[in-house]
């Protein structure tokens, strides 16, 4: 077990000074705090952008095209992947551009999006639309709650599922519950992306595989890796609870990289909070996590809580569990909790 250090993950520091090209970058935000993402947005867009169209060039193969490939993956999925998708579910959650540039909101889901296999409009409609207004509960395509959660075979039914009727549950979830614009913006960002890779396929299929089909696949393995793990630990008693759904990772550097995304707790109690906000919110409600016997974990993130998970590997989950309120005497009654939250909960006995 740990006990509660002083917080290290980024919060929102006034009075630094500003660089010329801050100047010309703020007054398209909405809010400056979000500064950061307009950096981000410019480095894919001058990095990845150039990179993608080389592959579909004909007058590049052989080596140089292979090795446009390596560095290309290389950048998409080890430098760029992670704060990009986050920057996207911030943006998702708080609009980016100021509404006079409103059209530059398109342009982080609609154009850089598909480069990263996300699909344009799956992720908001998907996220916005069902995961945050059914908080993992059953009529949440993508829940957790009915899965033995430190088991593969429950985890790759899961992603399965996801992968073979996760877009057409979402699709029906949005006609049963009357969500008629979701659906239209669902329908129309997977048909457009179907119909430009079946054209481009037509044209380069190589490049088309490694620039728009292979990412699709491998974000949407990290995503539900990653709602697997943020909904891991789950109350059969309390699922609707967020501080007994949920967990929180804190003090790790994927908070740096990633935009506070280990706040997940937080981020379902207020979904439209700033992403710089969280270790605030977190100090400041300290006592509700601990009366809600909330999981918080520090120094790991859900990659290690994934891993630990499918290994059995209580113990390591038990040595960065976070002993709020000095709760737990020891290790043995930590693990006996992260296991009691693990078990799938019977949907029979739920509804």
């Amino acid at each position: 077990m740990k006990y509660l250090l002083p917080l290290t993950d980024p919060e929102y520091r006034t009075g630094s000074p500003l660089s010329w090209l801050d100047r010309q970058l703020l007054p398209f935000c909405q809010d400056p705090r979000d500064l950061p993402f307009l950096y981000l947005t410019l480095r894919i867009s001058l990095v990845l952008i150039p990179l993608a169209a080389l592959l579909f060039v004909p007058a590049v193969t052989g080596w140089l095209w292979a090795g446009i490939v390596v560095i290309y993956l290389g950048l998409s999925n080890f430098y760029f992947k992670g704060p990009f998708g986050l920057m996207l579910h911030c943006t998702c959650h708080r609009i980016l551009f100021k509404k006079k540039y409103a059209l530059l909101n398109k342009y982080i889901p609609w154009i850089i999006g598909p480069l990263f296999g996300q699909t344009p409009e799956s992720y908001f409609t998907h996220h916005m639309g069902m995961h945050h207004p059914e908080n993992n509960l059953p009529d949440d395509e993508s829940s957790t709650m009915f899965y033995q959660r430190d088991s593969w075979v429950s985890f790759l039914r899961y992603l399965g599922g996801f992968f073979l009727l996760g877009i057409p549950r979402l699709f029906l979830y949005f006609i049963r519950t009357n969500k008629k614009t979701l659906l239209l913006r669902a329908v129309r960002g997977e048909g457009l992306y179907i119909v430009l890779c079946l054209g481009l396929l037509l044209v380069n299929w190589q490049a088309t595989l490694i620039v728009f089909v292979l990412p699709v696949v491998l974000s949407r393995i990290v995503m539900m890796l990653g709602n697997w793990s943020q909904h891991a630990f789950v109350a059969a008693a309390s699922p609707d609870n967020c501080y007994t759904n949920s967990i929180t990772c804190i003090n790790t550097r994927y908070n740096h990289k990633c935009w506070n995304d280990g706040y997940h707790i937080s981020h379902h109690l207020k979904p439209a909070m700033h992403w710089s906000e969280h270790p605030r919110s977190f100090r400041e409600n300290i006592n509700h996590y601990s009366a809600n016997d909330a999981i918080v974990f520090d120094g790991i993130h859900f990659l290690h809580v994934f891993v630990y998970l499918m290994t059995k590997r209580y113990d390591l989950l038990a040595k960065n569990f976070v002993n709020l309120g000095n709760r737990y005497s020891n290790d043995s009654e930590v693990i006996a909790l992260l296991r009691s939250r693990t078990q799938r909960i019977n949907r029979q006995a739920y509804a």
